[in-house]
């Protein structure tokens, strides 16, 4: 298994144990390739929930970019309402998992088709 295969494993433990969620690993595979070189920066791998830039770096460049969703309030909710099934306390969020989460909240799986 390559590099990318270990991170995928390790988001779809996070996703069972820490969110309680069934693993589509077909989707965690494709959202996670579309982190691109993010995954393996130590930085960029994460998302940093306590800071408003990072939330607004998720709200711009995934929700709306990526999956093409309208600005709104509800946008801010559901990034609210991820982070809460992760754990305030957990302190590596990792962005594949954040983003696999909001994909499945707006339903919006087909974008990775």
């Amino acid at each position: 298994m390559g590099k990318r295969d270990d991170l995928i494993a390790r988001y779809a433990d996070d996703l069972q144990n820490k969110c309680g969620m069934n693993v589509d690993m077909d989707l965690l595979t494709k959202v996670t390739i579309g982190c691109g070189p993010a995954i393996y920066n130590a930085d960029a791998t994460t998302v940093a929930a306590t800071q408003p830039d990072e939330i607004a770096t998720v709200k711009d460049n995934f929700l709306i970019k990526k999956l093409g969703l309208k600005d709104g309030p509800e946008l801010t909710t559901a990034i609210d309402s991820v982070l809460e099934i992760y754990g305030k306390s957990e302190r590596n969020k990792y962005r594949a998992v954040v983003y696999y989460m909001l994909t499945k909240h707006f339903g919006k799986e087909a974008i990775y088709g």
